[in-house]
């Protein structure tokens, strides 16, 4: 069999049945990108139909790689973080600095970032990364991604809403989308209780139907300016090639060289600040989706890595090319994980609907947050088991850096914060407790980069 072939489903304890539904499981789960990265993008001044379909080809592209290069589960796609830098952040700068169309600029910072990480990549350098990680960290980072994933949830639910005196608080009990995502969540528990296949998507669909009842019945009611969108597929104005159209016409290869030459200097600042936080984002969600799937052999290490690092690079350049911000490896992938993925089949049959929602997006773009909400809050809840295998009574590195890594990711919301700030208290109490010896050369490397990245926030020169 030609996907038994490919995939070694055998080998990884797993089936063809198993790996559609883990696939279609990630992409529900992270199917919002497609209507949330063009609503950010499309305030830089880049139009809505091409970031769409820059969006959904490039996820597609660089999960393809990761399918056959690497074999792994893992979805990647627009990463949310840094499409708001690239809008928000960046954008403004140049458009402050007179630069014309700064999103060309932009674009074109994503596109060296990209080529800087095949290079990367062929040196070996963040595969090493991955690797000499410590355990304990590991641990720390996964358990800290479970937290960030159940934040990313609660807050997409509305569960947890903003406070202007404590930062945030309880949503409101009575809105249709609470009520829904706390019923989702019990709903998935249930099934996953009862063993039933394919829990989390099941639970992702019954959570969608309720809503669509919700909105028809006159409860949940539809407000874009408020962010409330309809939960009812809208074919209006249906047209099949519209958006890859657009975005051959407006936005591939849309680059600005000539911004490089005349500050050098401020466009490398761009660059590293894409590069840092992709980097460790991506060490990051590999971490956990490994702990998931059990992928680390004797040594604790990840086999193959160098290649789902590849997909990510090259994935990159291929966005930048087509028009969208930095690819990346998703987190909720563990979705798919949770749901029994555990090969490239599985990434896959998300590279498959993601390709599929250009001609079908009215109805990919209709999962409302609050039904997608569930699977990340339950796979968070699967993922922070790894704090019961973590080491606290014996290195005081390990377990501040581990500690670290747990709190910093929910609480700063980012992972990459996350591991900066386990890397950083590891290696000086490495230092400090006379165990210099037991930091390996790229994690030195890892601590400097952290060293200056410290220094440009602190300077103000990057965010």
């Amino acid at each position: 069999m030609i996907l038994e072939k490919l995939f070694q489903l055998k080998a990884n304890g797993t089936t063809v049945r198993t790996e559609l539904l883990a696939g279609l499981t990630t992409f529900l789960a992270m199917a919002y990108i497609l209507a949330v990265n063009p609503s950010i993008l499309a305030d830089s001044g880049m139009p809505r139909e091409a970031i769409f379909a820059a969006t959904a080809v490039s996820a597609a592209f660089a999960t393809m790689i990761m399918a056959f290069f690497a074999n792994y589960p893992v979805v990647l796609a627009s990463g949310m973080g840094l499409n708001a830098y690239f809008a928000y952040t960046v954008v403004p700068q140049l458009a402050a600095q007179g630069v014309t169309e700064p999103w060309r600029v932009a674009l074109t910072a994503i596109l060296v970032e990209g080529v800087i990480f095949v290079l990367l990549s062929f040196v070996k350098f963040r595969e090493t990364l991955v690797n000499k990680v410590p355990e304990n960290l590991k641990r720390g980072i996964s358990a800290g991604i479970g937290l960030f994933v159940v934040f990313v949830g609660l807050r997409g639910a509305r569960i947890v809403d903003d406070d202007p005196a404590n930062l945030i608080s309880f949503g409101k009990i009575n809105s249709p989308e609470v009520v829904l995502a706390l019923l989702g969540i019990m709903l998935i528990a249930v099934f996953w209780h009862y063993k039933v296949k394919g829990a989390i998507l099941l639970g992702i669909a019954v959570t969608w139907i309720l809503g669509i009842i919700a909105e028809v019945t006159g409860w949940y009611h539809v407000d874009p300016a408020a962010g409330v969108y309809s939960v009812i597929p809208d074919f209006e104005g249906y047209s099949v090639f519209a958006p890859l159209q657009t975005m051959a016409t407006q936005t591939v290869c849309r680059f600005d060289f000539g911004y490089i030459l005349t500050n050098p200097i401020n466009f490398m600042v761009v660059v590293f600040a894409f590069l840092f936080t992709d980097l460790f984002d991506t060490v990051g969600t590999l971490i956990g989706v490994a702990q998931e799937c059990n992928m680390l052999n004797e040594k604790g290490e990840l086999p193959r890595v160098g290649r789902a690092l590849m997909a990510d690079a090259v994935g990159t350049v291929v966005g930048a090319i087509a028009g969208t911000s930095t690819v990346t490896s998703y987190v909720e992938s563990t979705t798919g994980v949770a749901a029994g993925g555990r090969t490239g089949l599985t990434a896959l049959t998300s590279a498959v609907l993601f390709l599929l929602s250009l001609t079908l997006y009215p109805i990919f773009l209709a999962v409302p947050s609050f039904a997608t909400a569930p699977a990340l809050v339950f796979v968070g809840l699967l993922m922070v088991k790894n704090i019961t295998k973590m080491k606290f009574d014996e290195d005081i590195a390990d377990t501040v850096g581990g500690f670290f890594a747990i709190v910093m990711m929910p609480f700063a919301n980012s992972i990459a914060a996350g591991i900066m700030f386990a890397i950083i208290s590891w290696v000086i109490l490495k230092v400090a407790t006379g165990k210099i010896r037991e930091v390996h050369p790229v994690l030195w490397v890892a601590f400097g980069l952290f060293a200056v990245r410290v220094v440009t926030m602190v300077l103000g020169v990057a965010s």
